[in-house]
Order: structure tokens, then C-alpha cells, then sequence
């Protein structure tokens, strides 16, 4: 039967009593999935570096090494085969991500993990072995499937791992290891770009083989999501997970209390949305009203809105781009230094959202945040549009680039990611996670395609007057935030539900739980969950296994 051994589990109606208190084994578990943020922070990192080295650059397009300052001025890669190589790992990630939503649900969250892991590998390794334009657009485009599967389920596992009290902090650490992955690519770029040899960009690409190693050995040893197995009918192994992750045995009333509030709330939104089908599995994301809070349809929109806001901040153009940008200026010396400084100021800056998401919560975070970019993005623009050519106004414009990075990093940077494993229900939760993941990557690819071309010295050539576009999109981001986002700080992803169906974005921090899932879909005298929720029908129609 689909609970496998489980027969009955004892429920609440206590909602404080739905999760056991937090331990040092959940916070270390849950904490090192977010190692995936190291390698998909140090795949995005190494280009905008490997990009500006002269070896790359002579090898790419022949061009003989600059001796004077008019050559120097145009020794760089053209628009076009710069947007290609940077744009083709974002390509690769956005139907990872979709794929991943799929995998996620058959072979389990683990799994795709590994997979991903290993898809990874193999663009490395192909990168790696390139001397040419070929090679490496093909292996940053696999690479950027692996990617794809990885950004999207790590998100998706830790949030379904996470106590509620610490998920907001924990996912934040997904963000802290992306900063991480951007700074470690940053020295490494630096300490190989004087190099005039191929290791100049080898050595760079083949270390990221490492990070691959040792998440995808690393997760392995790591539990099953327990709404995963709760999802697929496995209830005694869903308790023997949380038993784990929470630190208690098995029988404990917090353990069983936990497990009753998933298995009612996902027999609840499949009483909402049928899910009969593997087409259906899909279109539930789009069902119910766009004037419903609560619907799948709003749901999904948040997710996907959320993660393109995200890239509209503007934030991977210093991260792609900026040495090159910074290079254009004409005005700094070592724009390779320059943009090992903007990293560490997005790595430093990352941790303070570890406190800040739980203590003020998610909301309040994005508002202010989009607040802050906006007007120092604002600031770069006319500094850099009055006098491009100041040494004075150059150092301020840094400045405030690092103050615009600082808000970034300590607010939408992991917000956005916080939310969207958060919003979504049970039964589309995976899907949801993905296609939200793959709406950050579908903008990023976007915005690596074009961003050439409004900058580039033989195209557009904006230069700082491509803030003014950051800062009314960001502009964007503000209001989209106050309107739009919900507050999730120290629910469960059960409550979560209730809450949307119950308040809107305005009003949700005011919101409380008041009833649990459990109670509401049937409890038997003995304070146990109705036998006929326990075991409902199997989604057979799903297939595979943990």
C-alpha cells in the first residue's frame, strides 16, 4: 500500500506543535546541499575574467597582442562571439531547469541532484579540452544543463528539508556559496591571466570539476525530501527522513505530528487540483484565477516574476561583464582587481541576509533593497554620463556599484530564491521551483545576449549610461515588491498555503495559523489522521522510485 508499513500517524491541532525544535545536525544537513551554490556561482564567475585575457582574446580571434594604447583599446572580443560564449551556459540552463522539474518528481530530489552533477562533468571536461570557439560554446551549453538541474533542485530540496524557523537562512546559504563560487573564480582568473600559454583559461575551467565531485558524492550520503516521499506514498520511509533530519525517533509526537500536516495538506491541494496525468502535472501550474492569490496560475507567476526581477536588478552585468566594463572606462588600471573587489563585497555582504530574512523577514528585504539599488544605480548614471573621463568620479562610481552590490547581496540576491521554495503547493512544487528557476536563467540569458551590444565599444557603447537602464528596471523591482510579494518568514510550507489562500501580499505579515491541515481533513478520536487520508489512492501514473 502507499504508506508502505505506516497505518496511522498521530496529528495536532496544535499549529506550534507541527515540527520538532531546531538541531545542530538539521542546521549542518540542510546547510551543505547549499554547496551547489559554489559551483554555480564559479561557472557564471570565470568567463567574465577568462574573457579579458589577452591569451584568450589572441586565440579566439587572432588578433595580434596590443602594443600601443589604440590597440589596446580595441583588443577585445567582438560583441558577437562575446554574447555567444556567455549566453550559451544560460541557453543550457533553462531547459535544464525544465527537465529537472520532471526528473525531480520520478527519480527524487537526490538524484536529479547527482545527475546533474554529472552532466556538469562532462561540459567541463569539454570546455577544457577546447582551443577554440566551437568546442567551448558546446561544453558551456552542456555544462549549463547540469547547472540547470542543480539550481533548480537545490532550492527545491532545502526548502522541503529546512526547519520553517531557519528555511529563510538556510536557502540564504544557497546564495552565500553562489558568492563564494563568484570569488574563487575571481582569484583564479587573476592569478592565471598573465599566463601565455592555454592554462591561462584551462586552469580556471578545470577546477570547477572539483565542485562536482564534491556535492554530487556529498548529497549522496544525505536523505531523501521527506515531501518527496510523502508525495510518491512512502510514509515510513517520509518518518524515518524527518526522524533524521529533525533528530528524533521516529515515534516521536513531533516527527508524527510533522508528517500528518504534509500528507493532509497534499491530500488537500490534490482535492483542489486533481493531478491524473503527466500533462496535467504541468498544466496544474497554470490553473485557477489570475485575481486569486492563492491559484496555481499566481503562484507560478510569482515564481517566475520573482526570478526575472531578480536578473533585472542588473547585478550580472558587474559579474559578466565588469571587466570589461571597467576596462572601457579607460580610466582604471586593473579592471581585473576592480571586479575582485565588487565579489568580495557580494561575498561579505551575503551573510548579513542570514540574520535579516528571519529577524525583518522576505518582504521587507526585497522593498528596501529594490530601493537601494535603484538610487545608486541612478547615481553611477549621471556620475558616469557628466564626466566619463574623471579620475575622482571614476572612484565614486566604483563606490557606489559596491554599495548597489551590497544591497543586492543582502536582499534580492537570496530572497528571491528563499520565496520561490516556498510558494508553491505539494503537488506542483517541483515544477513550480523549476520554472521559476528556468525564468531566471531564460532572463540571464537575455540579458547576456544584449548586454554586448548596448555596451560594446564597436555596438552600442552606452557605457555608464547602461545604469539608467538597471535603475528603471530596478524601478520596477521596488513596486513589484510592495504590490506583489507575500511574507513567508516562520511558516511552514503548509501554513504557507493557507496563508495565500487566506490574506493578500499587503496584509500577509499580520497573518497567523490558526488551524492545522490535519484537523481540517479528518482526525480520528484517538488523535490520530483518518485512516483514508493515510493511504489514499498511489500515484501510479508517476512512476519510478527514491
Amino acid at each position: 500500500m502507499p504508506g508502505g508499513s505506516v497505518t496511522s500517524v498521530s496529528a495536532t491541532n496544535d499549529v506550534e506543535r507541527i515540527e520538532a525544535p531546531i538541531t545542530w545536525k538539521a542546521y549542518f544537513m540542510c546547510a551543505f546541499a547549499a554547496f551547489g551554490g559554489i559551483y554555480f556561482g564559479y561557472d557564471s564567475g570565470y568567463i567574465n575574467g577568462v574573457k579579458g585575457m589577452a591569451y584568450f582574446i589572441h586565440q579566439q580571434t587572432g588578433k595580434p597582442y596590443p602594443t600601443t594604447d589604440a590597440e589596446r583599446a580595441t583588443f577585445a572580443l567582438e560583441s558577437w562571439r562575446d554574447s555567444l560564449i556567455t549566453s550559451i551556459l544560460s541557453a543550457g540552463t533553462f531547459f535544464g531547469a525544465i527537465i529537472a522539474g520532471d526528473l525531480a518528481d520520478h527519480i527524487g530530489r537526490k538524484l536529479t541532484i547527482i545527475a546533474g552533477c554529472c552532466v556538469f562533468s562532462i561540459g567541463v571536461i569539454l570546455q577544457t579540452a577546447s582551443a577554440g570557439l566551437g568546442l567551448i560554446v558546446a561544453g558551456r551549453l552542456v555544462a549549463g544543463f547540469g547547472v540547470g538541474f542543480v539550481s533548480a533542485i537545490i532550492i527545491l530540496y532545502m526548502s522541503e528539508c529546512s526547519p520553517r524557523k531557519i528555511r529563510g537562512a538556510i536557502v540564504s546559504g544557497y546564495q552565500f556559496a553562489i558568492t563564494i563560487g563568484l570569488l574563487l573564480a575571481s582569484c583564479v582568473d587573476y592569478a592565471t591571466q598573465n599566463r601565455t600559454d592555454s592554462g591561462s583559461y584551462r586552469i580556471p575551467i578545470a577546477i570547477q570539476l572539483l565542485w562536482a565531485i564534491i556535492l554530487g558524492v556529498g548529497i549522496a550520503f544525505l536523505p531523501e525530501s521527506p515531501r518527496y516521499l510523502v508525495k510518491r506514498g512512502r510514509l515510513d520511509k517520509a518518518a524515518n527522513v524527518l526522524g533524521r533530519l529533525r533528530g528524533q525517533p521516529v515515534e516521536s509526537d513531533y516527527v508524527q505530528h510533522e508528517l500528518a500536516e504534509i500528507v493532509a495538506n497534499h491530500e488537500h491541494e490534490l482535492s483542489v487540483v486533481p493531478q491524473d496525468t503527466y500533462w496535467s502535472s504541468w498544466t496544474n501550474c497554470f490553473k485557477g484565477s489570475l485575481f486569486n492569490s492563492s491559484s496555481n496560475l499566481r503562484r507560478t507567476i510569482l515564481g517566475t516574476s520573482m526570478q526575472m526581477m531578480q536578473q533585472w536588478t542588473g547585478v550580472n552585468f558587474i559579474f559578466y561583464f565588469g571587466t570589461t566594463f571597467f576596462t572601457s572606462l579607460g580610466t582604471i588600471n586593473n579592471p581585473f582587481l576592480i571586479s575582485l573587489i565588487t565579489t568580495l563585497v557580494n561575498v561579505c555582504s551575503t551573510p548579513i541576509s542570514f540574520w535579516t530574512i528571519e529577524r525583518f523577514g522576505r518582504r521587507p528585504l526585497l522593498i528596501w533593497g529594490a530601493l537601494g539599488m535603484l538610487i545608486c544605480e541612478f547615481l553611477v548614471a549621471i556620475m558616469g554620463t557628466a564626466a566619463p573621463t574623471n579620475d575622482n568620479v571614476t572612484r565614486a562610481m566604483i563606490a557606489f556599484i559596491c554599495i548597489y552590490i551590497f544591497f543586492f547581496a543582502s536582499t534580492w540576491g537570496p530572497g528571491a530564491w528563499v520565496v520561490i521554495g516556498e510558494v508553491f503547493p505539494l503537488p506542483i512544487r517541483s515544477r513550480g521551483v523549476a520554472l521559476s528557476t528556468s525564468s531566471n536563467w531564460l532572463w540571464n540569458c537575455i540579458i547576456t545576449v544584449i548586454t554586448p551590444y548596448l555596451v560594446g565599444t564597436d555596438k552600442g557603447n552606452l557605457g555608464p549610461k547602461v545604469f539608467f537602464l538597471w535603475g528603471a528596471l530596478c524601478t520596477a523591482c521596488f513596486v513589484y515588491a510592495y504590490f506583489l510579494v507575500p511574507e513567508t518568514k516562520g511558516l511552514s510550507l503548509e501554513q504557507v498555503d493557507r496563508m495565500l489562500e487566506e490574506t493578500t501580499p499587503r496584509n500577509s505579515s499580520k497573518w497567523r495559523a490558526h488551524t492545522t491541515f490535519a484537523s481540517e481533513m479528518g482526525m480520528t478520536e484517538k488523535g490520530g489522521l483518518a485512516p483514508e487520508i493515510v493511504n489514499p489512492k498511489a500515484e501510479s501514473h508517476m512512476g519510478g522510485g527514491v
